[in-house]
């Protein structure tokens, strides 16, 4: 018999193999999942936790934050990994790169990703990798030492970066991306980081399905000329505005480029991030079509499932890509549905408000890009899918599974023998307000404030830690980096 040193009893447990949810009782030791049956037996074990029925999900890797974007990054991994918790996420993936925010420095990752581990190490409560962004030439060259010696697999391209501000408005490029004055971030740049993925797939043959490129997808063009086309007319404000900036069109066609680049370099593990409207993932499935030898996949945000530019509050919604018009929701929800997209994430960035706003305050195109919303990620999705038809499986495939598979987090996203006891404990019929001042995120104000959920993660479990315990963050961090393959030898 195994020796458990944590049980879990009386749970309904959900899988991404299984539609419905399995009553069941979870055994751990040493920190990873031992048993999963009725009945365990819970003499001698150190501790035993009752599920009260509760649905147990394996705990959500939220494949796409931003860890120190607009804060110190030692801060943010404190804060916003405990917000994550709240949400049911045990696993998140953030994004980092050279240039201005982040740590405020370019040069060589060889000296800027050992900074980030530094920040970082001790203080999340949850675990943690990173995407990277080759921004340069050398960062590059750099990427098979990244995948061999730090156990970085995945790599992102921002579309829009070499010609477009990151928060509406043109700016100083160069500046901005701290990169070499002789060399350009643009299309020739992203063909040229592909091949360089491409050639560390071919030096790591057993990573190569977990070795992908992650893109952005907006045309700085197009965004610039409707920007200032939606400017000067002053028709629109707020997040109609801004969304009117960033056409959807701007998505399609940088989809479109995007996926003709993977296939003239031959790479094709490639991940459409941050979906936004109809015509972005209608260009994602036509490409798919058109080069059925990549294997495209595709990502959608709970804020863009959430909420719509007229029911989020306020211009704290502003993000990028921007939130749509309602008949942009429902789009997304139907390519959900029909299984189109691959997995849901938060996009979480913790913006403060002082530093979110400009002034005047109303000036959408002043204020700052990003907000956070891995607290709602997990309650969000059963909230909406449920009401839509779509099962707890499936919810846990687009929460945990698929993006683990996809990254190279072999042991995550399962609730079964030999994963990670990442858990979370959800109550499907608690209804709540949602209210920023309820979050440990140090965000002041959430463009989801006042709506109504009718799910709660209740506890969370990382590798068998109780971090969040009846909707309470408990205990001091013990997240880890997980160096990629993260398997479960």
């Amino acid at each position: 018999m195994t020796a458990h040193d944590l049980v879990i009893k009386n749970v309904r447990v959900v899988n991404h193999d299984g539609d419905e949810p399995v009553t069941a009782d979870i055994g751990v030791a040493g920190g990873r999942i031992a048993t999963v049956a009725p009945g365990l037996a819970v003499e001698g074990v150190p501790e035993v936790v009752d599920g009260k029925g509760r649905l147990a999900f394996p705990g959500v890797v939220d494949a796409h934050q931003h860890w120190g974007i607009y804060n110190p990054l030692a801060d943010d991994t404190a804060s916003e990994s405990r917000a994550s918790a709240q949400g049911g996420v045990t696993s998140a993936l953030s994004y980092m790169r050279t240039g201005q925010y982040y740590l405020n420095k370019g040069g060589d990752y060889a000296d800027f990703f050992p900074e980030v581990l530094a920040a970082s190490q001790g203080r999340a409560h949850v675990d943690y990798a990173f995407h990277l962004a080759p921004m340069s030439r050398r960062h590059i060259e750099e990427i098979p030492d990244l995948v061999e010696r730090h156990g970085v697999t995945s790599f992102k391209i921002f579309m829009f970066y070499g010609s477009h501000g990151l928060h509406g408005r043109s700016a100083n490029q160069s500046s901005f991306l701290m990169i070499p004055e002789d060399e350009r971030y643009d299309y020739a740049h992203f063909e040229f980081v592909m091949r360089g993925v491409q050639a560390a797939r071919e030096r790591f043959p057993e990573l190569a399905d977990e070795i992908s490129v992650s893109l952005h997808c907006e045309t700085a063009e197009i965004m610039t000329a409707y920007t200032r086309m939606v400017e000067e007319a002053g028709e629109l404000t707020g997040l109609a505005a801004y969304s009117a900036s960033r056409p959807p069109h701007s998505e399609g066609l940088a989809v479109s480029i995007a996926s003709y680049l993977a296939h003239e370099t031959g790479l094709p593990t490639i991940n459409l991030l941050h979906l936004s409207s109809r015509k972005a993932v209608d260009a994602a499935v036509r490409m798919s079509r058109a080069f059925p030898h990549i294997d495209f996949r595709r990502e959608v945000t709970v804020g863009h499932l959430l909420a719509d530019i007229t029911t989020a509050s306020g211009i704290g919604g502003k993000v990028n890509p921007p939130l749509r018009p309602r008949e942009d929701v429902e789009a997304l929800w139907e390519y959900v549905l029909d299984g189109t997209v691959d997995w849901v994430v938060s996009d979480h960035a913790c913006c403060r408000d002082e530093l979110k706003f400009g002034e005047p305050r109303e000036d959408v195109f002043l204020a700052k890009s990003g907000f956070g919303g891995a607290e709602y990620l997990l309650p969000g999705m059963i909230t909406e899918g449920r009401r839509r038809g779509l099962s707890y499986g499936r919810i846990a495939a687009l929460t945990s599974w698929n993006p683990a598979t996809r990254y190279g987090l072999r042991g995550k996203g399962a609730i079964a023998a030999g994963y990670d006891a990442d858990i979370a404990l959800v109550d499907p019929d608690r209804t709540w307000t949602v209210r920023a001042a309820d979050s440990e995120s140090t965000q002041e104000y959430t463009p989801f404030e006042g709506f109504e959920l009718t799910a709660r993660v209740t506890d969370t479990f990382v590798r068998g830690h109780r971090v969040l315990e009846d909707g309470k963050v408990i205990g001091d961090p013990v997240g880890r980096y997980l160096s990629r393959p993260y398997g479960r030898d």
